[in-house]
């Protein structure tokens, strides 16, 4: 992976750069970013030029050995540790070499996207629970004590380091702290609230910005086939992350499904509050709600997170705050409409209501009276 591949600000990549020109590459590293940073490519540009052989200012060389090897993910001395488990190819005494294969093909066929949710797919679904174990802990100690296959630096990577698993940490304290000569660890994570306190103190931290609109937008036309108008809606709702960015592109179709179910309810219930019975069309709101609650629940709670995020943008128009609302060129032209409905005044109840609702859909409850009961208290609101 070349730094120039990596998506995020280049300032960044200047700083890793620099880090290795001045000797001043700390033996470990915590990236700190969202899920859907490049963070995961970024390790290993890094990794790959502080063992280029002819690296330049910029990037490394891409042709030497070494980089050929990175480009595969197969180099001798980077070790890739992950979450991991039992499955029906490795079914006892699970740990990351045992799967690397699945692992680096899943690395390569995302393009270093690395989605938690696809790689728990991959492993067996839902219902398994993966961590990065003491067997993973040994491993790493083990391979520390023997130098390095081509010796320069021996390199760890360790993706969602905030699955460690409790009794496995303290093997790795010492480790951290005072590794062999020329050793790197880097530690990947979302968020830094769920990494063990004494991890987070042996690390130096790399923060990792969310995705800017732009670099989101440029890589769904350039590499996912894209329209410029698609890839713009796109990144504009997708919060800097490209992994939230590429599960709208694959399903384009519901964001627009979603705004039309929207409308229909928002439109409905100021009907109802203004006791205008000729829009209010009770039928078609029944079969809505009844084809909502037929969903599964994620998907029930996905709509109910949609309607958060459209109510703050008619707020944030209605209070001349335009420039920070998340929307689609179609969301915007809607917002502009109902803007004057949502104010400073009604704002909280109405997300009171969608939090209460998403809550008791979690909890199992009956779906067309969460769907019902949130239409009556929104008209009521309104």
């Amino acid at each position: 992976m070349l730094f120039k591949d990596v998506l995020v600000d280049e300032t960044l990549k200047s700083q890793l750069i620099n880090l290795v020109k001045e000797n001043r590459v700390s033996h470990a590293q915590l990236f700190l970013g969202g899920a859907g940073t490049h963070k995961f490519a970024l390790a290993v540009a890094f990794a790959q030029y502080l063992c280029c052989e002819h690296p330049s200012d910029t990037d490394s060389c891409g042709e030497c050995p070494s980089c050929k090897k990175f480009a595969k993910l197969s180099h001798p001395d980077l070790h890739l540790i992950f979450p991991n488990c039992n499955t029906q190819e490795v079914k006892k005494d699970s740990e990351s070499k045992l799967h690397i294969r699945a692992f680096t093909d899943f690395v390569m066929q995302n393009n270093y996207h690395l989605d938690y949710a696809k790689w728990l797919d991959i492993l067996g679904g839902a219902n398994k629970q993966l961590t990065i174990n003491i067997r993973d802990c040994a491993s790493i100690i083990n391979q520390n004590s023997i130098r390095s296959y081509e010796g320069g630096y021996k390199i760890y990577i360790l993706w969602r380091v905030d699955k460690l698993y409790y009794d496995a940490a303290p093997k790795l304290l010492k480790t951290l702290e005072e590794p062999e000569n020329k050793t790197l660890f880097i530690l990947l994570a979302d968020s830094a609230d769920t990494i063990l306190q004494t991890i987070l103190s042996r690390t130096q931290l790399v923060k990792i910005p969310a995705m800017r609109p732009e670099i989101i937008s440029r890589e769904l036309v350039a590499n996912y086939g894209a329209s410029q108008e698609t890839a713009d809606d796109i990144a504009n709702i997708a919060e800097g992350s490209f992994i939230k960015a590429l599960e709208l592109f694959e399903n384009n179709g519901e964001v627009h499904e979603m705004l039309t179910i929207f409308e229909f309810i928002l439109t409905s219930a100021i009907a109802n509050k203004m006791g205008d019975l000729g829009k209010m069309q009770f039928s078609e709101l029944r079969a809505k709600i009844e084809t909502l609650a037929k969903t599964d629940r994620e998907k029930q709670v996905m709509f109910f997170t949609y309607m958060t995020r459209m109510f703050r943008n008619l707020l944030m128009l209605n209070t001349n705050n335009a420039a920070i609302i998340k929307a689609t060129a179609e969301e915007r032209a809607f917002a502009e409409f109902f803007k004057k409905y949502i104010t400073l005044k009604n704002i909280t109840p109405i997300l009171d209501e969608c939090n209460k609702a998403i809550f008791h859909i979690i909890r199992n409850g009956n779906s067309t009276l969460i769907f019902t009961d949130f239409y009556l208290k929104l008209s009521a609101i309104l």
